[in-house]
């Protein structure tokens, strides 16, 4: 699960970049244009396009590396018991609610037939729109892919004190800290 999860995380990764990439050239592109007095009259509207795939595609990239708000403090006081059901709660809301998202934008990308954007009449709708089915189903895989390691960090619980201090001891902290000037040992 390892190796797939780096492939997947390393996948989603260069989405994004891409996505980064071509939202700055299409404002920039769009910049230059407005700057030497042309116009370019689809770039506004690509572009708002491509920032909503990027939200998509970057948001289950941060789903799948566990970076998206959450209340581990509230999960890491309970008892251990308590703390796997509660895991596997919130990866069964998020997972049903990508799932009714899926469907969902299957149905809208479905009722989009025949329409396309008002700047380019050659681009269907449904291409631009395809972003909320295929990102929904990106976000369900990430978090399938993640709940090995949700499960296995809910069981093993919060990081005991002692455990945090002899890794703060390993990466020589103190030193650090004297090296500042700081009076402390």
């Amino acid at each position: 699960m390892g190796r797939l999860r780096s492939i997947y995380d390393r996948l989603l990764e260069l989405v994004a970049v891409a996505l980064i990439v071509g939202v700055a050239g299409i404002v920039i592109a769009g910049f230059v244009y407005r700057w030497l007095g042309l116009s370019l009259v689809w770039y506004d509207e690509v572009a708002s396009i491509a920032l909503a795939w990027l939200t998509y595609y970057a948001g289950a990239l941060a789903a799948l590396r566990g970076a998206h708000i959450g209340f581990p403090g509230l999960v890491n006081a309970m008892p251990a018991g308590l703390r796997v059901g509660a895991t596997l709660f919130a990866s069964a809301v998020t997972i049903l609610f990508f799932v009714l998202l899926a469907v969902t934008g299957v149905q809208v990308v479905q009722i989009l037939g025949g329409t396309t954007l008002v700047s380019l009449p050659e681009v269907s709708q449904q291409v631009t729109q395809s972003a909320i089915p295929v990102a929904s189903a990106l976000f369900v895989l990430a978090e399938l892919i993640r709940l090995p390691d949700l499960v296995r960090e809910a069981r093993r619980g919060p990081i005991i004190e002692h455990e945090l201090k002899e890794a703060l001891e390993a990466v020589d902290v103190v030193p650090i800290v004297a090296a500042r000037g700081d009076p402390r040992p």
